[in-house]
Order: structure tokens, then sequence, then C-alpha cells
């Protein structure tokens, strides 16, 4: 999938009814009030995939960013850390699980979320390029 694809799903999910119920979706997983779509997947070379990811996700960030704004970083290794003694959202708690750092946007009109990172936490699994859409407000 190339950046103006990523884009389309993501502006496609933006308006997506979201299930009753968790489970796998068309491009990932979905549940109620979230979707998160795997917009690459890579299990070679952890190192050399991550560099790649995180350039395509900086440039998800830049065209993304020209319609909602500039935003910091944000940090899910905070949000983790909140797991521990505090109830957090499924769609952030599972991503902070996946994902050190994330960007952000509320998309003005849509009641929506949308989050974009690289889950590269777990050394065992494949490294994702993942976007994520809510209409649950980050914690």
């Amino acid at each position: 999938m190339n950046i103006a694809q990523h884009i389309a799903l993501v502006d496609e999910l933006c308006y997506r009814p979201f299930p009753a119920e968790h489970g796998p979706s068309d491009v990932g997983t979905s549940g109620p009030g979230y979707h998160v779509a795997v917009l690459e997947s890579d299990p070679a070379t952890r190192a050399v995939t991550i560099d790649q990811f995180e350039k395509d996700r900086d440039a998800v960030y830049e065209l993304l960013a020209s319609r909602w704004g500039d935003t910091d970083p944000y940090n899910l290794r905070t949000v983790l850390l909140r797991t521990e003694y505090e109830e957090m959202p499924r769609p952030w708690a599972d991503l902070s699980a996946r994902a050190g750092v994330a960007y952000l946007w509320e998309v003005e009109g849509s009641g929506r979320w949308v989050a974009v990172a690289v889950a590269d936490r777990d050394e065992s699994d494949a490294v994702h390029l993942l976007a994520l859409v809510t209409e649950t407000d980050p914690p």
C-alpha cells in the first residue's frame, strides 16, 4: 500500500460504522467505538522495517497535518504506565501496548480521533504501521 492508499483508508474509516463486538475486520481489528487498520506489516529485519515505517508514518503525518493541523507526538508510554493503576479505554490501552508514540488528531465534524503509529514494542511480532480511528477521546 502506498501513502495515498493509507490516506484513503483513514478517510474511509472516519465514516465507517463501528461494529457492536470486538474482532477482526477487513483492515485489522474493530470494536465498539474504534477501528485499527494495519497500513503496513513486515516481519523482515526489524531495524530496517522500523526505520522505513517511521518514514512512512511521517509521510502520512505530513499529509494529515496539512488537513487537520500540526500536532506533537502523543506519548503512548505514559498511557501504558497508567494502565497499571487505572482503567484505560480499550483502543488506547491496546495501542499503547503496541507503540510508543503516535500522531493524533481530532477530526472536526466527525466526532472521531485519528492516530498513526509504528507498532514495534513486541520484538516477537512483526512491525506494523497502524492507523487508529476511534470515537473515544484519548486519555
